[in-house]
């Protein structure tokens, strides 16, 4: 079934990673095996061959880059300068795949119906194109709005403000306070833009700020349920019922510490945890209790965030399982036309809206 994932960050992997996303997945581990710069070295489950195996033809890829204030021991840019340099270098890679055919960019109404046109005809699917929406995970490579018109004009069309921690304008996961000025003047320019708004990492003063200020279109990328796993980085009932509200979808996140409780770092074991897609569908089917419907979720899976094999579903070997997931749907009693919506539906439905 076509696949659209709503959250990969392939550019961090290519340049920060050093992954050569054109090879095949086995050989893009055995090269890093001797590795140990990275948690999750020889363990990658993202690359091209393995996302059309997977029929996942259209991805929301990211730009990331941290800007770190003095005393702040998370990993990043010491200046927003720096931040934003290493953010045209992953546009750079990104157009490079484009220039040898393995990526298209995807950022208007037009080219998404081109690119479903050419997805839906099954003849030589191991040469297609991999679609890609850039979004921008973590607002602080923006050195000014100038910063955002330019990057809308190289084609950025989401924005999250917040990452990790406190960010230039807004404050992410693990961290406090509503949007500074700054938050609040970007969300406005991003709104005259015709923007999408990445809710996603948004701490929960910064996340009720943006739903009363933003009256665009509004996704959360990559997000699952406090309610089964209580830690800030997930989204709480009354938070899930105002996305929805906003009409938003919201994408399962497959990094294993948010699927199930418990689970440690560097510990934990899929398989010993009980992790595996089954309480992905669980995240996914509290959503839909919630709405009442399959409308507002989809899959936005993370699966190259820094985590491989190691701190995955059990039953992932790599992206291309997610193929996986419409028969255990199904299985559950979804319908055919719910499953759909979710693995690829309801984000259509949402970028045609919001493209209109």
């Amino acid at each position: 079934m076509f696949t659209i994932d709503a959250h990969l960050d392939l550019s961090m992997n290519a340049m920060e990673w050093n992954r050569d996303l054109r090879q095949p997945i086995d050989a893009i581990r055995q090269r890093e095996a001797h590795l140990t710069d990275k948690p999750d070295r020889g363990n990658g489950t993202v690359s091209f061959p393995e996302l059309r195996k997977g029929d996942i033809g259209l991805v929301v890829a990211t730009q990331i880059a941290r800007y770190v204030a003095p005393g702040n021991n998370l990993p990043g840019w010491h200046s927003a300068e720096q931040a934003w340099a290493q953010t045209q270098g992953q546009l750079a890679w990104y157009k490079a795949m484009e220039a040898v055919g393995e990526m298209l960019m995807i950022k208007d109404s037009t080219s998404l119906e081109q690119h479903l046109l050419l997805w839906n005809n099954k003849d030589e699917s191991s040469t297609k194109p991999i679609g890609y929406i850039l979004s921008l995970e973590g607002a602080d490579s923006l050195v000014t709005l100038d910063h955002l018109h330019t990057a809308y004009n190289n084609g950025l069309c989401a924005v999250g403000p917040a990452h990790y921690g406190p960010g230039r304008y807004a404050n992410g996961t693990d961290s406090a306070g509503k949007l500074n000025p700054e938050g609040k003047a970007l969300l406005k320019e991003m709104q005259q833009l015709g923007m999408i708004l990445d809710a996603t990492h948004l701490c929960d003063d910064a996340f009720w700020d943006a739903m009363e200020l933003y009256d665009g279109a509004i996704w959360a990328s990559h997000n699952n349920c406090r309610a089964l796993v209580n830690h800030n980085r997930q989204y709480s009932d009354e938070q899930l019922r105002a996305l929805i509200q906003k009409d938003a979808v919201i994408g399962a996140a497959f990094d294993a510490w948010m699927i199930v409780p418990g689970w440690q770092r560097g510990v934990s074991d899929p398989t010993q945890m009980n992790c595996g897609l089954t309480q992905i569908i669980d995240h996914i089917d509290h959503i839909c209790q919630l709405a009442g419907n399959t409308l507002h979720v989809g899959i936005g899976s993370d699966l190259d965030g820094a985590f491989g094999k190691e701190q995955s579903p059990h039953d992932v070997d790599s992206i291309a399982d997610l193929q996986k997931l419409p028969a255990l749907f199904a299985a559950r009693g979804y319908s055919a036309i719910d499953i759909e919506n979710i693995m690829h539906g309801n984000w259509l439905r949402f970028l045609r809206k919001a493209w209109k």
